[in-house]
């Protein structure tokens, strides 16, 4: 596994960055990222990708060696590889934080999320002026154990913060001005950062529009969401819900 921490050849201010969750995604990030590229200079030119290659100490994932070979090879792609010191939601807070664009996108890097949706919403983030685009899914390929699990977390979380009018709190990309980013107070190392990142467009009072994507099914590995992880996303709104107390 590659040591290396955070690896670019170019830190310039970008328009637009997109980071990728590539956690154990092996060789097929790949060809992810070579149709990731293709997309990205069909709609714009002055981009830059953030692939984050965090793993455990003592597997075998060759993520991170690999990302940073993409990287040694193209000045637009930085890589952030790093011993975990948490689950989804420390690497999606380790890629925001280190992108450079004064758009930042974020989605992960298994395909099950469209694309050409990143076109979409920057688009529709320009064109409408808000401060969020992000997407929610009107079908699923992913299972029925999947599909029960999301519908689950957003009737919880609408029951919890009814004020904020969103379809699907965990969906992406996301894509979010610099502006708006930097104003976030994101804390969450888990599932829940998703729901922390749409409670702090709630608490700040951003403006954010969703547009409808089609989520396809995992090809190469299983899923990821543990019995655990729904517990402690539960466990999290409640806590926040309640902190808050609004």
């Amino acid at each position: 596994m590659a040591q290396t921490n955070i690896h670019s050849l170019n830190n310039k201010i970008v328009t637009l960055s997109v980071v990728v969750l590539c956690y154990r995604a092996g060789e097929s990030i790949i060809g992810f990222t070579k149709a990731l590229q293709d997309h990205l200079n069909s709609f714009e030119t002055d981009w830059q990708l953030v692939l984050v290659g965090n793993y455990l100490v003592g597997s075998d994932d060759k993520t991170g060696d690999i990302i940073l070979k993409m990287a040694q090879q193209d000045d637009k792609i930085k890589t952030i590889i790093k011993p975990k010191e948490g689950m989804m939601g420390w690497d999606m807070r380790m890629g925001m934080e280190h992108a450079d664009g004064q758009y930042i996108c974020v989605i992960d890097g298994d395909g099950q999320f469209p694309i050409e949706s990143i076109g979409k919403a920057y688009k529709l983030i320009r064109e409408n002026n808000v401060d969020v685009v992000k997407t929610f899914r009107v079908r699923r390929y992913d299972g029925a154990y999947r599909r029960f699990i999301s519908f689950c977390y957003n009737i919880i979380f609408r029951i919890l913060f009814p004020r904020l009018n969103s379809k699907d709190i965990n969906s992406k990309p996301k894509i979010i001005r610099r502006e708006a980013f930097d104003k976030l107070k994101l804390y969450s190392n888990d599932w829940f950062i998703d729901s922390e990142i749409m409670l702090e467009v709630r608490r700040l009072k951003l403006s954010f529009i969703e547009f409808p994507v089609v989520f396809h099914q995992i090809q190469d590995r299983r899923s990821f969401v543990k019995v655990s992880a729904i517990l402690e996303f539960i466990r999290n709104l409640i806590i926040y819900r309640l902190r808050k107390n609004t």
